[in-house]
């Protein structure tokens, strides 16, 4: 619901401030106050095309602003990432005359589109240059299922729900193709590097262990040498360490015989001579093994080269190789063979589209049934609106379903529908939207408003001039369906009849005037007196008299009763 439009500087407004109401709305004025300036307006704000011609002549910014209440809105937001305030939101439009302009929802600026998309669901404006609401043939769809009942809505669910898999597996399917020489080279490579890799039998610790044994080999000779004098200097001599401290302990032996302070010292022994026996034991049998053996160093230079080649390739050190190489291998694995996964697929995608295909073939038929009982149904509520020979039909692109031809199936089903309309004997059925005539247009639109039931949260239905060309009776029957309507929807109607503005539950009058050389347009909300002076005078003209008084009495009074 609509519950405040703020606007500035839009053509000979200056600044109106206007408050509506749940049920039936009405906008009156005299030709060229600004009515439809306030529809064009709205349209502005939800998400219309703006132009800096727009803005009153003098100033350098114009804006709209509405605040709208709806259950679900909040949820709605929230899942196009905008902030929400409960079930309400303020939609702004700025339009500057340099060209730039701005809009935001909740104060979040964003491209004047997704004004669009958040009103849409909530406004619709019916008049002759919108293209919104029952103007979009997208909604045409919508409006037939809804008519033919919940078992075409669930089977919707059931085609759109299976459409999906039908898109996913057919994308799939298709990269895979168009993908293949890709996914050749990619195996190839994988391939190639797992077989190298592998063939390498790598471990985590051999580039260590193989630098450890590279410095032996290479340096064989002075490690031979150098275990020799070793264990000569310390067992193998005349002079050797070993020997030298044996007699050592020999004397300390004595020593200690004589005197009690060197038997700590002699203890000793046992803990100082058997590691350095160890050791030499340890340094001839490392002279005895000690060796470079032939060929060895070129046979580890050669495998360090390998390791060396494989880290510049597939990573800084060892481990990491040898885990690039198994993750190579676990994608090769899973790549699997390109024409069994293309057989799998092709499978898959059958599958796919016999699953849709029931449930569409179905859909298709209620559809078709639903569209006549859709078009007697219109036609029965335009011969109420003094369309006595207006024809309306529902058009189906293909006109047949045809389930062979792949490139009409959609989330939808397999056809798209679209509204026709002949308003005169002789023509023939149009596009509803390339109807001429606004008032004819505008009809048409409150007679499929009436008989579409498409049910969700109550909207905000726009309906400019619905009474062009009409009077009378037909005027009292367009008042009544528009407070019909308005029991389910809030409706903001600009009229210029007296049997029409007699049926609303508020009233506001667009009054133009001049001030300071400027003209101005002021919408002013009507009380019964003030409404009773305002439907008089849109019955006696410029001359308001006590006669038409009374007759905008009787109006209201009659339109309480019906």
């Amino acid at each position: 619901m609509l519950k405040l439009l703020k606007i500035k500087n839009i053509a000979v407004v200056s600044q109106v401030e206007i408050g509506f109401e749940p049920g039936l709305n009405l906008l009156t004025g005299e030709t060229g106050a600004g009515k439809s300036i306030l529809v064009d307006a709205l349209s502005l704000l939800c998400g219309g095309r703006a132009s800096a011609e727009m803005i009153r002549t003098g100033e350098a910014q114009a804006s709209i602003e509405g605040v709208i209440e709806s259950p679900g809105l909040a949820a709605a937001l929230e899942q196009k990432g905008l902030p929400s305030d409960g079930d309400e939101m303020i939609l702004r439009r700025e339009i500057s005359a340099t060209g730039k302009g701005r809009a935001s929802v909740n104060g979040a600026l964003v491209p004047a589109s997704m004004l669009r998309e958040v009103a849409l669901p909530v406004i619709e404006i019916h008049g002759q240059h919108d293209q919104r609401g029952l103007l979009d043939s997208e909604q045409h769809l919508e409006i037939v299922d809804a008519q033919a009942g919940a078992a075409t809505l669930a089977r919707g669910r059931e085609v759109a729900d299976s459409f999906r898999v039908v898109v996913r597996v057919r994308g799939e399917l298709e990269a895979l193709r168009r993908d293949a020489r890709e996914q050749v080279r990619r195996r190839e490579m994988l391939e190639f590097q797992v077989r190298e890799i592998e063939a390498a039998a790598l471990t985590g610790d051999e580039e260590e262990t193989l630098r450890a044994e590279k410095a032996v080999q290479a340096n064989s000779e002075k490690l031979l040498a150098l275990s020799e004098e070793c264990y000569g200097l310390l067992y193998d001599h005349d002079a050797a360490a070993l020997v030298q401290l044996r007699q050592v302990w020999k004397r300390l032996g004595d020593l200690a015989a004589i005197d009690i302070r060197f038997r700590p010292h002699l203890e000793a022994r046992d803990t100082i001579l058997p590691p350095l026996e160890d050791l030499a034991l340890a340094l001839r049998d490392y002279r005895d093994k000690v060796h470079a053996a032939p060929g060895r160093l070129d046979e580890i230079e050669s495998r360090l080269a390998l390791i060396d080649r494989l880290k510049r390739k597939y990573g800084a050190s060892l481990p990491e190789v040898i885990a690039f190489g198994a993750r190579c291998r676990s994608e090769l694995e899973a790549l699997g063979s390109p024409e069994e996964r293309a057989s799998a697929l092709e499978q898959e995608l059958a599958a796919a589209e016999e699953k849709y295909l029931k449930p569409a073939r179905a859909l298709s038929g209620l559809r078709r049934q639903a569209a006549q009982e859709l078009s007697r149904r219109v036609e029965a509520e335009l011969r109420h609106l003094a369309m006595e020979k207006a024809r309306f039909g529902v058009a189906f692109e293909p006109e047949t379903a045809r389930p062979e031809d792949r490139a009409t199936w959609t989330e939808r089903g397999l056809e798209r529908a679209e509204f026709l309309l002949s308003p005169n004997p002789g023509e023939e059925l149009r596009p509803l939207a390339k109807i001429a005539s606004g008032g004819e247009l505008s009809r048409v639109l409150l007679a499929l408003e009436c008989v579409a039931s498409r049910g969700g949260a109550a909207r905000t239905l726009v309906f400019d001039e619905v009474d062009v060309g009409i009077g009378g009776r037909v005027a009292d029957v367009v008042g009544r369906k528009l407070r019909e309507l308005a029991e389910r929807h809030q409706i903001l109607c600009v009229t210029h009849l007296p049997q029409i503005a007699a049926q609303g539950e508020r009233h506001h009058a667009v009054r133009k005037r001049v001030d300071r050389g400027r003209t101005l347009t002021e919408v002013v909300p009507l009380d019964e007196p003030a409404r009773v002076e305002e439907i008089a005078r849109m019955l006696a003209g410029e001359t308001v008299t006590e006669a038409a008084r009374e007759n905008a009495r009787q109006l209201l009074k009659h339109s309480l009763r019906v």
